[in-house]
Formats: structure tokens, C-alpha cells, sequence
């Protein structure tokens, strides 16, 4: 046996096969027991172990639908084995719980899961994860936890993966296979490196029409002018990716000459946030992130929403004022997709932060530069263009969605809207 090993701080960060080993005379035992949670089953199975004197490695406790599933790896003398299991079946009896031993337990412990996976679908189905299951099987991967991390508006569920080749880019051929299945079941799934760096998230940046808002705002504005229709396919052949952003912006402002000021602020009123918004927000504030967005629309309807939503930063294009009318001409340069990325770059830099912590969110087109240069992008509701390049895709209509995209349960959301008395639930159409 070998002699426990205590580091010190000035011995190497390289402490992996520095763990703390078992005392002499110990062999390892790992103890499961399960059965209806209730008051003090804890206390009493550590109360046992506690009267043997063994050894604590390590520990795991859960409760799922009030079912309690308690294990301990330990270290025990091998003649106090036999007692220690009486112990505990005699002392956990009355509590319901059922008790397993099992000897000569492997005391490594295993390296942590490589990647994070999330499954959100309305519904998700049992043929879902079986199908994902055989699909990580295929390339080697195992599952190493699921937990549930939403029930509204969609269910959600974090898969934790180990994949035999972690170093970036393997992962790949999963990742294609992966999004070719949420594509024929019908649910969207979302996998990213596990670890530290997907903690490390702290800005993120929206795009506004149809992403951050229901509509678009250049189609409301051509409605006071009776040319939403023409307006509506230039807008969607532009986020297609068939016209030049620029030119079509251009030919599509034309279409506003003449309308009086007062319309933006009509606009303004009109406007219908995307479900789920404001709480995305709201519990991205708490955690520390900026937010803020990005517009190929205009500053005179994006400034009112963005102070109302409290982003720390937005740009968009600027049309122009005369004599209390819109000319059909927009000032400055335009905010296409190189300036949504150029801007997403110094909306990082002004924050101190590295690029692998921002989120860039975007439905079409224009958001292609700024999402590749994200540390994740993700399409929301896009069009194929920007599928194609995303590193996921969320294809339902709530924003919060993407807070289980980067690991936020609805729990954790919900806790902390009650604390502010921020919270409810909006009933969901059938």
C-alpha cells in the first residue's frame, strides 16, 4: 500500500498523480445506497462509517424525483468489512434504502467529461436519446451524466460526454452527425467543449430583427407607406444571402422617403420582444455577462429598446432626418456582416475579454461574419445560410432556450426571478 501523499503549494500544478491515495492497511470499498429521500439518511450512513473509522474518497450524492441515490468510495480494513456492511444495512433498514458493497473498487479517479451536450425539444422523446446514445457510441463517445435542466418552455437535458480524441477539431465528424439527427427528429442539440472554457462565457451579442424582436423593423416601417410586400422579398432575399446586404439596404430604405418622424417612434411602440428576452437578459446580467446587440436596422428604434432592456452596447444604421421626414437615405457607413463582426471584436475588447467568451446570436445572412468569430455562435430560428456555419442551432420560439444552451437550468432561472419577484410563467399555446 502506498503511504497517504500530501502536496504542498510549492510543489508543481501538475498535482494529477499527487491525489490522495489510501492509508496503509485500507482496501477500497465502494458503498451505494438507495431509496426514498427523507431527513437524515445522510447523517445516519456517515454516522456508521464514522463508528468504523474508514477512510472518505469520495463521495456522490443525488436526489431525482425524490429518490435518493448515496455512494462512497472508502477505505476500510478488510475485517471491518463484513461489520460495516451490517452496520448499514441494520442502521438504513428503517430509512427504506437498499445497501450494495462492493470490494477492490478502482480508487482512480477517471478524467472529467470532454464535452457538454444539450437536448431541447417540445417534446423530447425516449427514441431521441436512444438514437443520440447510438450515435455517440458510434464515434466512441460514452455519457457520462444526464440531467434534466428545463421543463418550460421546452424540455431540456445536458448530456456530459467523454470522446476518445478531445483535441480540438476531433470532435467534428460527431458534431455534423449530431446536427443531421436533430434535423430528422426534430429537436435541436447543442455540443461544445466541457470544462472551464465553457464557464468562461462573458458577453454576448444579438442580433435584432427577428432574433432579439418578433419582426422586422424596415417591413413595419414600409407598411406607413404602403410598400411592406416589396420591401418583405428584397429583406428576405438579403437575408437568404442572394443580395449584397448594403445594396439591398439601400434600395429598400428608398422606400421610406417621405415618411414623417413621428413613424419611428410608432414603430417604436409596436414592437413585440421575442418570448423569453427579457428573462435571457435579465439572468445574463446576474451572471456577470454584458449584453448587447447588433442591427442592420436603425439606431432610432434600437437606442429606445436597448435603455429599456438595459444593454451595455448597441450599433446600428442611422437613417436620415430632414425637415422632420425621412429622406430614404441611411448616414454613415452601413452595418453589414464584416461590421457586425468588427463590432462584436470591440464590443470584447472595450470589455477586457477574449473572444472564446463571447456569444453571438443571429437569424440571417448578415450574421454569418459575426458568428464565426464568436466563441459560439448560434442560429436562432435561421435561415440555412446561417445553419450552415453556426455552432448550433435553436429552431423554437423562446430566447430563453439559449440559456440551457450554455448550462443554465430553469431552476437556477427561476430561483433567482423569485428572489427579485421577477418571476412567472406564461401559459404556452397547445
Amino acid at each position: 500500500m502506498n503511504e497517504q501523499v500530501i502536496t504542498s503549494p510549492s510543489q508543481s500544478a501538475d498535482t494529477d498523480a499527487l491525489s490522495v491515495s489510501l492509508a496503509p492497511g485500507l482496501a477500497p470499498v465502494l458503498i451505494t445506497a438507495v431509496g426514498r429521500d427523507r431527513p437524515g439518511v445522510s447523517a445516519a450512513f456517515f454516522r456508521v462509517l464514522a463508528a468504523h473509522g474508514v477512510q472518505i474518497l469520495d463521495v456522490e450524492q443525488s436526489v431525482f424525483r425524490s429518490n435518493l441515490s448515496l455512494g462512497a468510495l472508502v477505505g476500510a480494513t478488510e475485517e471491518k468489512v463484513g461489520v460495516l456492511r451490517e452496520g448499514l444495512i441494520e442502521t438504513l433498514k428503517p430509512h427504506g434504502m437498499t445497501v450494495s458493497f462492493q470490494l477492490d473498487a478502482p480508487i482512480e479517479r477517471s478524467d472529467g467529461s470532454t464535452h457538454a451536450l444539450v437536448v431541447l425539444g417540445n417534446p423530447v422523446n425516449a427514441e431521441d436519446i436512444s438514437r443520440i446514445g447510438r450515435t455517440l457510441a458510434d464515434y466512441g463517445a460514452n455519457i457520462d451524466s444526464i440531467r434534466g435542466i428545463a421543463d418550460y418552455p421546452v424540455t431540456g437535458l445536458e448530456l456530459l460526454v467523454s470522446i476518445p480524441d478531445p483535441k480540438p477539431g476531433a470532435g467534428i465528424p460527431l458534431r455534423k452527425a449530431l446536427a443531421e439527427l436533430a434535423q430528422d427528429q426534430d429537436i435541436d442539440i447543442a455540443i461544445e467543449r466541457a470544462g472551464l472554457q465553457r464557464r468562461s462565457k462573458r458577453l454576448i451579442c444579438f442580433d435584432v430583427d427577428s432574433t432579439l424582436i418578433t419582426g422586422e423593423v424596415i417591413e413595419m416601417l414600409a407598411a406607413h407607406a404602403g410598400r411592406e410586400a416589396e420591401v418583405a422579398a428584397v429583406t428576405e432575399r438579403a437575408m437568404r444571402g442572394e443580395l449584397d446586404f448594403a445594396e439591398s439596404l439601400h434600395e429598400r430604405v428608398k422606400a421610406l422617403a417621405g415618411l414623417p418622424v413621428s413613424v419611428l417612434e410608432e414603430v417604436t411602440n409596436s414592437i413585440e420582444l421575442t418570448p423569453g428576452a427579457r428573462t435571457t437578459i435579465r439572468t445574463l446580467k446576474r451572471l456577470g455577462y454584458k449584453c448587447g446587440a447588433v442591427s442592420g436596422g436603425f439606431i432610432q428604434i434600437l437606442e429606445p429598446l436597448a435603455k429599456d432592456l438595459g444593454l451595455d452596447f448597441y450599433k446600428a444604421n442611422t437613417l436620415e432626418i430632414e425637415d422632420g421626414k425621412l429622406t430614404g437615405r441611411v448616414v454613415g457607413g452601413v452595418v453589414d456582416r464584416q461590421e457586425k463582426a468588427r463590432s462584436l471584436k470591440a464590443f470584447a475588447a472595450e470589455s477586457g475579454l477574449q473572444m472564446h467568451q463571447t456569444v453571438a446570436v443571429g437569424d440571417g445572412a448578415n450574421d454569418i461574419d459575426m458568428l464565426s468569430v464568436a466563441g459560439l455562435g448560434i442560429a436562432f430560428n435561421a435561415k440555412p445560410a446561417l445553419k450552415e456555419i453556426a455552432d448550433t442551432s435553436v429552431n423554437v420560439p423562446f430566447m430563453d432556450s439559449i440559456l440551457f444552451m450554455l448550462g443554465i437550468s430553469r431552476d437556477e432561472i427561476d430561483d433567482a426571478d423569485r428572489e427579485d419577484g421577477t418571476f412567472r410563467r406564461v401559459p404556452l399555446e397547445q
